[in-house]
């Protein structure tokens, strides 16, 4: 399978991290979906500073596309810099399992150095080099990165939230 892997991460309860898988030839239509519950004046969707009722009918949205997830939970590591470094060498290894073609994270600068040798690392560790490409990109330059991040921020919170976003979540992993 060749796939595209899009992530994003909360922190609210330890590091969680959300990889949503898609099929390239899913991409364009999902991609005009989330556009479509974009609102006037909002440049991306930011899950957590949603209203609740406009989470149901985001995570109405997203449930009607062709995604699952992996769900990658470090809460028990002792350090944020422990729990990050397993998140991403636990990520890379599925999209190296999954036969991935790309990998896409949200950048977040504090971490984007680290994060950039870390994941050059992996590849090459996984034998993905030239196969797996990996990109940091900001939320709005990739619309389908508000996926992860709402289904981590669902995950996160739990009861009815996490009920809300289940079926699309294949597989939850202590890492």
């Amino acid at each position: 399978m060749t796939a595209h892997v899009f992530v994003d991460e909360t922190k609210e309860r330890g590091l969680l991290v959300a990889a949503v898988v898609m099929h390239p030839a899913d991409l364009a239509a999902a991609r005009r979906s989330i556009r479509d519950l974009i609102l006037p004046g909002q440049r991306r969707i930011h899950f957590h500073k949603e209203r609740d009722d406009r989470r149901r009918q985001i995570i109405d949205g997203f449930l009607t596309l062709s995604a699952h997830a992996v769900v990658f939970d470090a809460k028990d590591h002792r350090t944020a810099r422990a729990a990050r470094e397993a998140c991403l060498v636990s990520l890379v290894e599925h999209a190296a399992k999954i036969g991935a073609a790309r990998l896409v994270l949200e950048r977040d600068d504090s971490t984007f150095q680290a994060d950039q040798r870390l994941l050059f690392e992996q590849v090459r560790k996984c034998g993905v080099d030239g196969r797996l490409r990996y990109d940091q990109l900001r939320a709005h330059e990739e619309c389908l990165l508000a996926i992860p991040d709402a289904l981590a921020w669902c995950w996160a919170k739990g009861g009815r939230w996490r009920d809300s976003v289940r079926r699309m979540i294949s597989e939850s992993r202590q890492v």
